[in-house]
């Protein structure tokens, strides 16, 4: 004969099973591991703040790792979640590449090693502590932090040279046929009495590269899934770029030319380079909504 179960008396306590322990890193780790990366790295902020960040050409910098410890931020709970299978062997080769590069760019003064050595150090961090899984759960941010390196100043001179002479043949071609009375003599316009020289800051590389930067994190947002559509926005950014800052040198150049040099150099200078973002990602989001044309569900719910 089969028995059957004797039932709990009436009464009795039911014992409760512990709840899961989250996976992740150990919290007293990370917070000294978070400790040793501040200690390594605020210097180098405070360096940039006074020095590169300061000029017109790298202003984007604290915007760039201000996104980016924003973006990390948000994959917070997703990390401590992942079931840590520490790569030591890859965590440790990309550990050790971060530190030579930080310990010769700090010694030398080289911001483009010093600065890059960051992605290397925390991507050891996430490899280390968590695995494969989280270093790709947090590529984007890691990747994003590429826009506040510092490029070395013989490629800036390099693209910034030609950047300037092409607005510069542009802009004055605009403003001829459109009956203005403006003549070009390399990267001076001239207007009137007036003349105007196009700097490095109107050439558009700097503008390049945020607006580039801005065009990924939108991309970003806005989970799309196709590499296709990415590429094809990330690769138009560039034009776009151009586009806006020759109309933000057009619009200098009007400004001096109806209202004198001290309009021209004054609170509007910097406002035209307001406009030239504004111009800049009006086109973005035209060209965002031509492509839907060809991409239509590729957005991630």
């Amino acid at each position: 004969m089969s028995q059957t179960p004797a039932s709990a008396p009436a009464g009795a306590d039911l014992v409760r099973a512990p709840a899961p322990r989250l996976a992740g890193p150990d919290l007293g780790v990370l917070a000294l591991v978070l400790f040793g990366f501040a200690v390594m790295f605020l210097p180098t902020y405070w360096n940039l703040s006074s020095t590169v960040w300061a000029s017109d050409e790298q202003g984007h910098g604290p915007i760039i790792l201000a996104v980016s410890i924003w973006l990390l931020y948000q994959q917070r709970h997703a990390l401590v979640q992942l079931l840590p299978r520490p790569a030591y062997v890859t965590g440790g080769l990309s550990l050790l590449l971060g530190l030579v590069l930080y310990a010769f760019g700090r010694s030398q003064s080289i911001w483009l090693f010093e600065v890059s050595s960051q992605i290397f150090v925390l991507a050891a961090l996430v490899l280390v502590l968590v695995g494969g899984a989280g270093l790709r759960l947090i590529w984007f941010p890691l990747f994003f932090l590429l826009f506040m390196v510092p490029l070395p100043e013989v490629l800036v001179t390099a693209l910034t040279t030609p950047l300037k002479s092409a607005v510069s043949a542009v802009a004055s071609s605009l403003l001829y046929n459109t009956g203005f009375p403006v003549g070009r003599a390399g990267v001076i316009l001239t207007i009137g009495p007036y003349q105007l020289l196009v700097a490095d800051a109107c050439a558009g590389l700097n503008s390049m590269f945020t607006l580039e930067a801005l065009g990924l994190l939108y991309m970003k947002l806005m989970n799309y899934t196709s590499a296709g559509r990415n590429v094809t926005l990330a690769l138009l950014l560039v034009p776009i770029s151009f586009v806006a800052n020759i109309v933000r040198v057009m619009i200098l150049v009007l400004v001096t030319y109806y209202f004198g040099d001290a309009a021209g150099q004054g609170f509007i200078h910097g406002f035209a380079g307001m406009v030239l973002f504004m111009v800049a990602l009006a086109i973005m989001l035209v060209v965002d909504k031509v492509l839907n044309f060809f991409w239509v569900t590729d957005r991630r719910k």
